[in-house]
This record gives structure tokens, C-alpha cells and sequence, in this order.
């Protein structure tokens, strides 16, 4: 079992920054590849970046690249996600996600089966 827990969202005017922390439990979180999604009012959830296990690899949707940047302490068992220029369209509501089933980095949610309560996010114009 994992429980993820996230921190850091917020309301910020746009152009502003924030950073999101996700805590994992258990001992086995620098194995597994971890992901940020999110879900804004009346859409589907998005992905948004996500960290190979030993942090080699990243990977950003489009729409954050070059603005977030994906991080993780494996002593700490924590994943950030560090978001600037924040836009009125980054409002939603961001999620952690751990994978136990590809070793390899993913974009794709099914591929994780934990994930935390999510964090509110509010960019104001």
C-alpha cells in the first residue's frame, strides 16, 4: 500500500509561482515512477509531468513545458512539482500518482494505481 499526500496549492495571481509536494508512505517510493495530473471544473483529468524513478528521466504535457519542473527526494519519499508563470488555465485541482506497474516513465493514468487526494490550484487573472 501507498498513501500519497499532497501540499502547496493555493491561490496566486497570474505570472506567480508555486510548489506542490506530494509525500509517499512505504519504503519501496524510489522505485517506483511517479506523475503529476490534474482536473479542472467540467474536464477530464490531464497529464501533467511526470520523474523516472531515479530521476533520469522527465517528461512535460506541452502546455507546462518550460514553465513546471518535476523533482523528488527519494530520502524524503517526496515528489514536487515546481510551477511558474502560472496561467488563469493552470487552475484545477493537482494530483499525485505513483506507479507499481511500469518501470518506465508514462504518461498514461492507467498505469497508476496510487494516488493522492489532490491540492486546489487557483490562478487568478
Amino acid at each position: 500500500q501507498v498513501q500519497l499526500v499532497e501540499s502547496g496549492g493555493g491561490l496566486v495571481q497570474a505570472g506567480g509561482s508555486l510548489r506542490l509536494s506530494c509525500e509517499a508512505s512505504g519504503r519501496t517510493f524510489s522505485s517506483k515512477t511517479m506523475g503529476w495530473f490534474r482536473q479542472a471544473p467540467g474536464k477530464e483529468r490531464e497529464f501533467v509531468a511526470a520523474i523516472s524513478p531515479s530521476s533520469g528521466s522527465t517528461t512535460y504535457a506541452d502546455s507546462v513545458k518550460a514553465r513546471f519542473t518535476i523533482s523528488r527526494d527519494n530520502a524524503k519519499n517526496t515528489v514536487y512539482l515546481q510551477m511558474n508563470s502560472l496561467k488563469p488555465e493552470d487552475t484545477a485541482v493537482y494530483s499525485c500518482a505513483a506507479s507499481t506497474i511500469r518501470a518506465a516513465i508514462t504518461r498514461e493514468p492507467y498505469d497508476y494505481d496510487y494516488w493522492g487526494q489532490g491540492t486546489q490550484v487557483t490562478v487568478s487573472s
